[in-house]
């Protein structure tokens, strides 16, 4: 199966940083309990969504960062 990619470089790496620092975070102590879960959760998706170039989310709004060549 072949996913379109629908996130541009800063869309990619502006999750990438917030990844960054939920980890930070969270290595820091400053968040703890139930959102820490989901704030890392929210952390992978980023990051895997990163590295794909597709948010599944952009679908149904028809939204796409990516600019094509």
């Amino acid at each position: 199966m072949f996913i379109k990619k629908n996130m541009g470089t800063a869309d990619r790496i502006i999750r990438i940083l917030l990844a960054g620092l939920v980890g930070v975070l969270y290595l820091n102590g400053v968040i703890s309990g139930i959102l820490t879960i989901v704030l890392l959760v929210a952390a992978v998706v980023f990051i895997v969504t990163s590295f794909v170039s597709f948010c599944p989310l952009y679908l149904p709004f028809k939204i796409s960062t990516f600019k094509k060549k």
